[in-house]
């Protein structure tokens, strides 16, 4: 699988260990940056691009790390029709993919050990969306009020 990864300073040892980890793991890696460690960079500049990568990329997934995952995860989410969501244990990296279809993975470098990050990261690519009719409504009232601001009719009252 092609993964397209990005992070911020906070986040730059473990993105290159993560990418050493995954390109063993026989999965294709783009590295969106950054390149080399700056205590000054800007986690946007790396994880919009990560995440654009996703958006063009159908058959890609995506992770941005940083010190919380925080900014990262907001940043990816900037992205037109990306959803990045922040894990922090495997079920939440899992539950991204199977119930959310999130296309990028935002983890906390400073959070985690570096283990548990590899774990949620593998996690993530190994789980498939699960197509839940449910799920499918849910991201659907998403995208259409990301597209034209319109928001989920409310349930009926009860009687």
């Amino acid at each position: 699988m092609r993964v397209h990864v990005g992070s911020d300073h906070a986040g730059y040892e473990v993105k290159n260990r993560l990418v050493e980890v995954l390109r063993d793991g026989g999965h294709e890696i783009v590295d969106h940056g950054p390149f080399v460690y700056d205590e000054l960079d800007d986690y946007p500049t790396f994880c919009l691009r990560a995440g654009e990568g996703v958006a063009a990329d159908p058959d890609s997934l995506g992770v941005v790390i940083g010190g919380s995952g925080n900014g990262e995860q907001i940043a990816a989410n900037k992205v037109e029709g990306i959803r990045s969501a922040l894990a922090w244990s495997e079920e939440t990296a899992r539950l991204a993919r199977e119930h959310n279809d999130a296309r990028v993975l935002a983890v906390g470098a400073r959070m985690h050990p570096f283990e548990d990050v590899a774990a949620f990261v593998q996690t993530f690519l190994e789980t498939p969306f699960s197509g839940s009719e449910r799920h499918a409504r849910r991201i659907a009232m998403l995208s259409r009020y990301e597209v034209d601001g319109e928001l989920p009719p409310l349930p009926a009252p009860a009687d």
